[in-house]
């Protein structure tokens, strides 16, 4: 039952698809008890709409670490009237991001995108994407948030591994996350059950490389 549950959870790139799933949204069950994500902010699935590609996915996906993720009250106040996701590096979203989180709120802010230039300005976002273009400094970038309360994401390969929060990875055109749950929890943020249900892979340990 998890296997299918997870399957079905994965968003399949290779399915036609298009624009967003607005209020008739696609529901994920997560557990036999019918509890359920509504993802109103994937493209929604119409057989003459363009597929949607790996990072509308993606974006997607960032949206949604957003409502199932618990932030500390003091970070929650220290980034102002807007839930901010912030990509750090050189931007493989297009506009998808940004029309992914067009009139979104998460507990009452505004979900807004921005591109920030150094890993400093991050302390400001509530999640922050790595891009690959960071891949030779990506030690550098963590130890500059150190236990800073912000979700950090990336699809660089061992980004689990090195201290990162959430990596994303492919399994066949699907995508799918693991989590450094111990990293997570060290910055003072909590995961939904739910949400780490639906990962691949949960890393508990303190140890880089475990």
């Amino acid at each position: 039952m998890t296997t299918t549950v997870h399957r079905r959870f994965a968003f399949d790139s290779s399915h036609p698809g298009p624009r967003r799933y607005s209020h008739t949204c696609l529901r994920v069950w997560l557990v036999a008890a019918a509890v359920a994500w509504t993802l109103t902010s994937v493209p929604r699935l119409h057989s003459q709409q363009p597929r949607p590609g790996e990072y509308q996915v993606k974006a997607a996906y960032l949206y949604n670490f957003g409502r199932f993720i618990q932030w500390p009250a003091k970070a929650a106040n220290n980034t102002g009237d807007s839930f901010t996701i912030c990509v750090l590096g050189k931007d493989p979203f297009g506009e998808a991001l940004a029309a992914t989180l067009a009139d979104e709120a998460i507990n009452g802010k505004n979900v807004v995108a921005k591109r920030i230039p150094v890993p400093e300005d991050a302390v400001q976002c509530r999640i922050l994407f790595i891009s690959s273009s960071e891949g030779d400094r990506v030690k550098q970038i963590l130890s500059t948030l150190n236990d800073a309360s912000v979700l950090t994401v990336s699809d660089l390969p061992l980004f689990s591994r090195q201290g990162g929060m959430v990596q994303f990875t492919m399994e066949g055109n699907r995508v799918r996350f693991e989590v450094n749950l111990a990293k997570t929890e060290r910055a003072g943020l909590t995961m939904s059950s739910e949400l780490l249900k639906v990962a691949v892979n949960v890393r508990r340990s303190t140890q880089l490389g475990d």
